[in-house]
């Protein structure tokens, strides 16, 4: 079976590079909201997402891409058991800090907080694909792949609802169901976990109060305008304001006092007010070359467990940029997720250029003939 020459995929990395750029002047743009109000506010922000997430993430993505993917299999189970611990130390008294009843963060001093999560879905996915690779023709026994798997998510599960983030265990569960598909699993386990998936979120918004007002404001986005609506009603505003050509960059006027959040999960808004349809059609065309340019990366790996970290990393990015950009249009309910290479995150930003390191330099070792 023939292998390229060792050449890293060119036209994933320009739509990387396209994203990053147009991430960076959306971010900066949807950030000035905060120079009216707070100048040092704005300035640390920026240092936050500009510094901290680009630069560290370009010297994560730069370490990664010269690291032999097989190093990553070889200490996966250190990686995700390290992460979970990394994730449950949120809940270590004046190690974690919480905001708007979550605790989901780690103060760094300083330097602000980040997010453990972020690593727990780039640990989770590393061990997941070394799982399946180390099982390979086992996989259709349920004990070898659906099994372990159900403990895995229990494990975080249990982590992720106590802080409370939801969005985060369903992006992990999406992952995995396409990780579970991508290793050739029996359909019958994939529709199995697809159901008893559907089954456990059922309960979980039977159960939590701001999950089911999420939901009535999907269903009735107008019921409440001042209130539960208001961040979908401003959203749909903006982007409606926007036009074909939208009103240029920077020019955004949702962003001042009427978006909440116009630099993190409402940045879709701001890009379809500043840039219009023109604009947003262009994001989502970037956005699908990537899911599709990666997938084939994924196809062409050289092995097994190469195959399903790459369809893993892709897999995450694109179901949590199109959950974004989903629930700011009203096609999905609210969900609060960023949308990745845009929305303010340093530690998402770092941990999504260093994942996508590895896959640039899995991109090199593509087959020949598939």
């Amino acid at each position: 079976m023939l292998m390229r020459e060792k050449k890293v995929d060119k036209f994933f990395l320009t739509v990387v590079i396209l994203l990053l750029l147009l991430g960076v002047a959306m971010f900066v743009s949807a950030s000035l909201g905060f120079l009216t109000r707070n100048e040092k506010t704005f300035y640390t922000v920026l240092f936050t997402q500009l510094v901290l997430g680009f630069g560290l993430g370009f010297v994560g993505m730069y370490f990664s891409y010269k690291i032999d993917y097989k190093f990553w299999r070889k200490y996966s189970l250190f990686i995700f058991l390290g992460s979970i611990a990394l994730t449950a130390a949120v809940f270590i008294p004046h190690l974690g800090w919480t905001h708007g009843g979550a605790e989901r963060w780690i103060k760094l001093g300083p330097l602000g907080t980040f997010q453990p999560v972020e690593f727990l879905k780039f640990g989770f996915i590393i061990y997941f694909a070394a799982w399946l690779s180390w099982a390979k023709s086992r996989v259709k026994d349920f004990k070898f792949s659906i099994l372990p798997l159900v403990v895995m998510l229990g494990i975080i599960a249990v982590i992720l609802l106590k802080q409370p983030d939801t969005k985060s265990l369903i992006l992990i569960i999406i992952t995995a169901l396409a990780m579970i598909f991508f290793a050739n699993v029996p359909i019958k386990y994939l529709l199995g976990l697809i159901l008893g998936s559907i089954i456990v979120f059922g309960v979980l918004v039977f159960y939590t109060p701001y999950l089911q007002s999420r939901i009535k404001t999907f269903i009735n986005p107008a019921g409440d305008p001042q209130g539960s609506s208001y961040q979908i009603q401003q959203s749909l505003i903006a982007i409606g304001s926007g036009g074909l050509l939208g009103r240029g960059l920077g020019q955004s006027i949702q962003k001042f006092n009427y978006l909440p959040e116009p630099q993190g999960d409402s940045i879709f808004a701001v890009l379809g007010e500043e840039l219009g349809f023109v604009g947003t059609f262009f994001t989502i065309l970037l956005y699908s070359f990537f899911a599709l340019r990666g997938l084939r990366i994924a196809n062409r790996s050289p092995d097994l467990f190469s195959r399903l970290l790459v369809c893993g990393i892709v897999i995450l990015i694109t179901a949590q940029s199109f959950m974004n950009i989903a629930s700011i249009t009203g096609v999905f309910p609210l969900t609060g997720v960023p949308l990745v290479f845009m929305s303010q995150g340093g530690t998402s930003l770092m941990i999504y250029l260093m994942a996508l390191g590895v896959v640039l330099q899995i991109s090199k070792y593509q087959k020949n003939n598939l």
